[in-house]
């Protein structure tokens, strides 16, 4: 038809149509943009639209539908599916809510799955409670975007809950075709089981979120979203650990086509952990090209200035770290209080604790903050600069004051938090011995609440150290002790699990053991003391060695061991021959030979001013006759000479 007329309305229609039912998108507008004089936007807007839509020009497909001269439902339903791609979700959901109100066909359920799903975005995404829509969750579909509406709530168990309950309906309605296999089944649930995996990741149970990830993985999936959303949160369970396998997972997340199929905040999650993960591999270079790339995306976000930061700590370049999130704080005032917490955080690490006071101090938002207080304080005594720690504390109270005056026009009533600091400033003014400003905060305290007594007991110990005559005045406002009816059990105090003290309950005494118990009466035994045993040579005349405690090397009359001189000559130099005369190894001759120095211990060694021998030191009566008893024998033995 086309050969006889090349500008026939209804024949290219038909080709059109054709080519988008083969999948030739492309061809398909082709074919529209060359025949645009008869094609025009009245005749296949549709068609035109729906082809940018498939070949992920959305922008384009956008302004197809808004230039359409007549809004068909055709182009309404295509309208919605435009801009949940392109995240306007509050324009998405109001064109499915005006479809679903508007149309009677045998689409509805499909309408009622697309507006959960925008629905199940706007929670997760944008953090808005999603309203009831009254939607009926007959469905798998259904009741997964459900699930993912009360994952963006936090609501995690409940979520799990709809997610079995979508599994069940699944297998229910894929069940029923013969011609569905149980792999089938499973590629269709490996979606559900993803989102599964991730709550039990939220809930901290990542052994086995990784487990239900790597089944996942192993099925194959066809859908390249699924497959990059499950590596990266695989890669983030790995962290700086098993670093081969997320280098393994992060090439699923480059697959072609992925930024088609995920939203705009999970592609950043994405290239966020691509980043981490070029830090924790010790890839400087492609670190800083993707915190960079990812800065100039989105200049105000503070994930990619503080990876810059993290990678210039691991070169030892902390210095250059500070400069830089300090510049980023000064063009972003709005993100300076976290990046500023972070600048303390390197500060600590360098050990500039004082530097890093100054600067949580320069957070104005959170400088009256009491954990803040609690910090600063904590680190000025770590510095034992009390000064700066009570000017905190001063400072804290007074915009606290300042705070209670202008919320109620004039009155001053003071604020649970604010009685709690100055209740804090005092304990710690007297703790570091600032007890007339301790006793201003005291009085202060004791004003707001007479009746607390803990504050009077307080203040009268605080006036006690300063004016005892005050504290006596004081004391009079204290309840007398009659007036006092605590009601403790003794009993049950001291046999808490917690106490110090415990006592034992009386054993029953019957018959015979309880007369001997009464005779006894409050006599106790006494443990006898065993005697020391004394050396067998112990004399009490002699006075024992001082030293005899100390090693016998570190003794004063320690002169060494005594080597044995003969014992190393013998037998050196060749056969036959001696290195000394026979006259030193001469046994017959050690008698006469000169005497050598004395060992520690012998009766040599002892002064002559002195007779008295230690008696560690004493030798038993037998051991020198048997000595000589030996060399005896030895001399019978003996022949003469070598």
């Amino acid at each position: 038809v086309l050969q006889i007329n090349k500008d026939d309305v209804t024949a290219l229609q038909c080709k059109v149509v054709c080519l988008i039912q083969n999948g030739n998108f492309k061809e398909a507008l082709g074919v529209i943009n060359t025949h645009t004089k008869v094609l025009t936007s009245d005749v296949i807007a549709f068609e035109k639209a729906y082809c940018e839509y498939r070949l992920n020009r959305i922008e384009s497909a956008l302004k197809t539908i808004q230039s359409a001269s007549q809004q068909t439902d055709k182009l309404k339903e295509l309208y919605g599916q435009v801009l949940y791609r392109l995240e306007r979700y509050d324009d998405c959901l109001a064109a499915y809510r005006d479809l679903i109100r508007n149309s009677q066909d045998e689409y509805e359920e499909e309408r009622k799955t697309n507006l959960s799903a925008v629905v199940a975005a706007q929670s997760t995404w944008e953090k808005v409670v999603p309203e009831d829509l009254g939607l009926r969750e007959a469905t798998y579909e259904l009741c997964y975007n459900s699930a993912c509406a009360l994952i963006g709530q936090g609501k995690l168990n409940e979520a799990m809950k709809k997610l079995q309950k979508a599994e069940e309906l699944c297998r229910q309605s894929l069940s029923e075709d013969s011609d569905v296999t149980e792999e089938d089944i499973e590629a269709e649930l490996a979606i559900i089981h993803g989102q599964m995996a991730y709550i039990m990741q939220l809930q901290g149970r990542t052994e086995d979120a990784l487990q239900l990830y790597n089944q996942i993985i192993k099925l194959k999936p066809t859908d390249v979203g699924l497959l990059a959303v499950i590596a990266n949160n695989i890669i983030t369970i790995n962290k700086d650990q098993n670093v081969f396998d997320s280098k393994k997972k992060v090439k699923l997340t480059n697959a072609e086509g992925v930024e088609h199929k995920l939203s705009k905040k999970q592609l950043q999650a994405i290239e966020f952990n691509k980043a981490l993960l070029a830090m924790y591999t010790n890839q400087a270079d492609q670190c800083r090209k993707l915190s960079a790339s990812l800065q100039s995306q989105s200049p105000e976000h503070l994930l990619p200035v503080l990876i810059q930061a993290a990678q210039l700590c691991r070169e030892k370049q902390h210095a250059k770290a500070v400069g830089l999130l300090q510049d980023f704080a000064d063009q972003h005032p709005a993100n300076a209080a976290e990046i500023k917490l972070t600048m303390a955080q390197l500060k600590i690490a360098q050990g500039s604790v004082t530097k890093a006071c100054m600067i949580l101090r320069s957070i104005e938002e959170l400088q009256h903050k009491p954990g803040m207080v609690s910090a600063l304080v904590t680190m000025y005594s770590h510095e034992e600069d009390i000064d700066s720690a009570i000017e905190v504390f001063t400072q804290a109270i007074q915009w606290y004051q300042q705070y209670q005056v202008s919320q109620t026009r004039g009155a001053n009533p003071k604020s649970p938090v604010h009685l709690s600091l100055i209740r804090e400033a005092a304990n710690f003014k007297l703790k570091h011995g600032r007890k007339k400003e301790a006793i201003s905060d005291l009085e202060e305290l004791w004003k707001q609440n007479p009746k607390d007594v803990h504050t009077l007991a307080q203040l009268i110990s605080a006036y006690s150290l300063v004016d005892p005559e005050k504290a006596k005045v004081l004391s009079k406002h204290l309840p007398s002790s009659d007036t006092m009816s605590l009601k403790v059990d003794v009993d049950a105090l001291e046999n808490s699990h917690g106490a110090t003290y415990v006592r034992k309950k009386a054993a029953k005494l019957t018959g015979d053991n309880q007369q001997k118990e009464q005779g006894q009466g409050e006599v106790k035994k006494k443990k006898k003391k065993k005697k020391g045993k004394l050396p067998k040579n112990y004399d009490p005349k002699v006075t024992p060695d001082p030293e005899r405690w100390l090693p016998m090397r570190e003794r004063s009359y320690y002169r060494g061991r005594k080597k044995g001189k003969k014992k190393d000559q013998v037998g050196k130099g060749t056969q036959g021959s001696t290195t000394t005369g026979s006259s030193e190894l001469d046994a017959s001759r050690t008698a006469s030979s000169p005497p050598t120095s004395p060992r520690p211990g012998s009766g040599a060694a002892v002064s002559a001013t002195s007779n008295v021998i230690p008696p560690r030191h004493q030798k038993p009566a037998g051991a020198p006759a048997t000595k000589k008893k030996q060399q005896q024998k030895k001399k019978k033995g003996a022949k003469g000479g070598w």
